[in-house]
């Protein structure tokens, strides 16, 4: 499939992107590779083949979330840049009356 600068310049108005006649002339040249080689994966059969997002599996390498008990909480109360009593003291991002 070819495309020409015509097209081109209504797709990039489209995009609301302003492009010179050379970028035109180059992009006009790049999206018609690109949809050249969509076709040839056009070709393939994939009718046995299961929709997926990736390549490759990929599993979640995160730690498991275990709570424990901080032995050392006046430490890290102290620690705060503002506390009130036993509440980190921290700026008021809400307004209102």
């Amino acid at each position: 499939m070819s495309l020409d600068r015509a097209e081109v310049h209504k797709v990039a108005n489209l995009a609301r992107l302003a492009l010179t006649e050379a970028e035109e002339d180059q992009f006009a040249g790049q999206l018609s590779g690109i949809l050249d080689y969509v076709e040839q994966l056009n070709e393939l059969d994939v009718t046995n083949v299961e929709p997926t997002t990736r390549a490759i599996d990929v599993i979640n390498v995160t730690r498991a979330d275990d709570m424990k008990v901080y032995d050392n909480r006046e430490g890290l109360m102290n620690s705060a840049p503002d506390r009130d009593d036993n509440f980190f003291k921290v700026p008021k991002i809400i307004a209102g009356d």
